[in-house]
């Protein structure tokens, strides 16, 4: 596993890779790897002749009250992790080089980005399409691999690549959860033991839903309803958001009669979660 730290080193790697008609699968990561990451990971290298790996914490998605400098690392781990499943590179590059002095462009994914999670992490998601726009750039990927977890987020990078014409395929792969389904996290990490314990409920909640709507229930607002029930059953939840919403645009039904994602978020304590199921009638 060869390490990259420059912008310079990763394209001079992939244009290389490229001539050799070499297929390059990409995982893209702010790094703290857990089973969710390496399933991505694996999934690559079944699909894919190379694979990348990055690691980078981004700063322009992060709000001013949101939690950059104590967002989990661990970059000696995460290297033990990705060189165990015999990854080819990882790219590593620093934020001066990413963000060199008087950088200011950023990518405005539209009203997409400010609804559910944006509406409460206002720029978010325009920092999210700004990096892997560049991310993109530099690793000139064939494939890219998201994890559903973050179901917006993988919307809107469809959206991005669809809208730039960035020639790159986006699988989105299951979400893998604990035990108790509850869907992996970095940030699972900043839960007490009492809270990750109440944290299940989410999924609990997630499949009620699923079956209400698997029973015939059409009318989103009653599931909704029944969702927030279960969430509120456990007092250390604060509900933010509960949506019903079209696979492809994000848009919220009314009637329950096609596919649709249960998407959801919460805070327990400090820490915000979120989660999501694909629901078929």
């Amino acid at each position: 596993m060869q390490r990259i730290k420059t912008i310079k080193d990763m394209r001079a790697l992939s244009r290389g890779l490229m001539s050799e008609k070499k297929s390059i699968g990409f995982v893209p990561t702010m790094g703290a790897l857990h089973e969710g990451h390496l399933s991505l990971v694996r999934r690559s290298k079944e699909e894919n002749d190379i694979t990348v790996v990055s690691i980078f914490v981004n700063p322009i998605q992060f709000g001013l009250k949101e939690d950059f400098n104590k967002y989990p690392r661990d970059i000696d781990g995460d290297l033990k992790k990705l060189s165990s499943l015999n990854v080819d590179f990882v790219f590593i590059p620093e934020i001066r080089k990413m963000y060199p002095d008087g950088f200011s462009i950023n990518i405005n994914i539209g009203g997409i980005g400010d609804i559910f999670c944006g509406a409460v992490r206002l720029g978010h998601f325009n920092g999210v399409a700004t990096v892997v726009a560049k991310l993109f750039n530099i690793v000139m990927p064939h494939r890219v691999y998201f994890g559903q977890k973050d179901f917006q987020q993988t919307v809107i990078i469809k959206k991005l690549v669809r809208e730039l014409n960035f020639d790159i395929d986006i699988i989105v792969c299951p979400t893998v959860r604990e035990a108790d389904g509850l869907a992996m996290s970095s940030r699972n990490s900043y839960l007490s033991p009492t809270e990750r314990k109440s944290a299940s409920i989410l999924y609990r909640a997630l499949k009620h839903g699923e079956g209400l709507i698997l029973q015939g229930k059409q009318d989103a607002s009653y599931v909704k309803t029944e969702i927030e029930k279960i969430l509120n059953s456990e007092p250390l939840i604060s509900i933010e958001y509960i949506g019903i919403v079209k696979p492809q645009r994000l848009e919220s039904v009314e009637i329950i009669d096609s596919p649709v994602v249960i998407c959801l978020a919460v805070r327990i304590g400090t820490t915000r979660l979120i989660d999501n199921l694909p629901v078929s009638p």
